[in-house]
Formats: C-alpha cells, structure tokens, sequence
C-alpha cells in the first residue's frame, strides 16, 4: 500500500475530485492548505500588487494499493495540470499497515 499526498490548486478540487472517484478511488481526506513557494515575482491585479509566494492549495491525502498507485498519480497528474506555476507537487510513501475500525479488517481488504 501507498499513501498519496497531492498539493493542489483549489480551484481544480472538484475536477480532481471527480476523476478520482471514477479511478475508483473511493474516500480521501483533504483540507486547505498555505504553502510557500519559489517564485520570486509578485503580480499585479487591477493595479495592486500582490505576493504570489503565499499560496493557498488544497491537500488531498489517500492510500491505495500497490497496483492502483500509478494510475491515481497519473490522474491526479493529468486532472491538476494547467502548465502554470503553482500546480502543485505529488508525494507518494509506503504504509506499513491499514485497519478500518468498524470491521477490523487489515492491509488493502480495509481500504475498499
């Protein structure tokens, strides 16, 4: 099992959302997020300028079985795309271990 954690421009959540539900990702957490980045130049909206290295994203945090890792990368990757900076990052770590409470049920039978 992989926990999949993805950093991602809150305005393609529901894009994002959706293209996982239909990758058969089923429950998720997730929570706004302020991040820092790299770029060093603000912007200027309707004559103000503002600071673009205060970011705020949302985080997505899911864990998946060892055969559906790279097809959730890949979605989250395609989905959150818009080739600008700011689109966000994707870590992926192991899990030693999952149990679902209700049931007891342990490893990827208490993932689904």
């Amino acid at each position: 099992m992989k926990k999949i954690e993805a950093i991602i421009r809150k305005s393609k959540f529901d894009e994002v959302k959706k293209a996982l539900h239909e990758t058969e990702v089923i429950f998720f957490t997730y929570w706004d997020v302020t991040g820092v980045g790299n770029e060093k130049q603000g912007h200027v909206y309707r004559g103000v300028s503002y600071s673009t290295s205060d970011i705020q994203r949302r985080k997505i945090s899911l864990v998946v079985s060892n055969h559906n890792v790279k097809r959730t990368v890949e979605t989250i990757l395609k989905v959150a795309y818009t080739g600008s900076v700011g689109d966000g990052k994707i870590f992926v770590s192991p899990v030693e271990e999952a149990y679902r409470i209700r049931t007891k049920e342990k490893g990827t039978d208490s993932l689904s």
